[in-house]
């Protein structure tokens, strides 16, 4: 068996705007609530390769791992994977931007399998991974809007208190 999720959010704000904004790695503890930090460990062309770690789950726990992310700016794609993969044989992750009215539908489709010792099953995880990217979509499309709205692409200040996440 293995897992499979497969969200999209509709953004208002144009898809230069929310592919700048989405694939500026360094600003992902910002947009997303779930990062404490990244770590850029290499660039070759449009592919990085970084660490990834999480806010501490509720058990305290602070997941970290290494992945590798392919931009493909002219398809309007991402392809990403994990190289430190911790309980997940695989995750593999693809990104997709198309404009929809005056907006712009940004989907990520996840494929994975869990190791039999990982604290989760697949469909466990999927369940996580449907819950966590639907919040996680929402509060970027809120960030993105407001920052368009400000003829941006850098992430305001943010003053609402963001939710805690559930972890991997």
């Amino acid at each position: 068996m293995s897992g499979h999720t497969d969200n999209s959010i509709l953004i208002n704000a144009d898809i230069d705007t929310v592919w700048t904004m989405t694939n500026d790695l360094e600003s992902w503890p910002d947009l997303f609530t779930e990062y404490a930090s990244i770590e850029i460990i290499e660039v070759t062309g449009n592919t990085f390769r970084f660490r990834l770690t999480m806010r501490p789950d509720e058990n305290g726990t602070v997941w970290s791992w290494v992945s590798e992310r392919t931009l493909d700016p002219v398809g309007r794609q991402v392809r990403a994977h994990r190289i430190e993969t911790g309980p997940f044989e695989y995750m593999h992750i693809h990104w997709t931007y198309a404009p929809e009215g005056i907006g712009t539908r940004m989907r990520w489709v996840q494929d994975f399998h869990l190791r039999p010792t990982a604290p989760r099953n697949d469909e466990q995880m999927t369940d996580r991974l449907n819950t966590n990217t639907a919040r996680e979509m929402a509060v970027i499309r809120d960030k993105v809007e407001r920052a368009a709205a400000a003829g941006s692409t850098t992430l305001l200040a943010d003053t609402s208190a963001a939710p805690v996440p559930e972890q991997v």
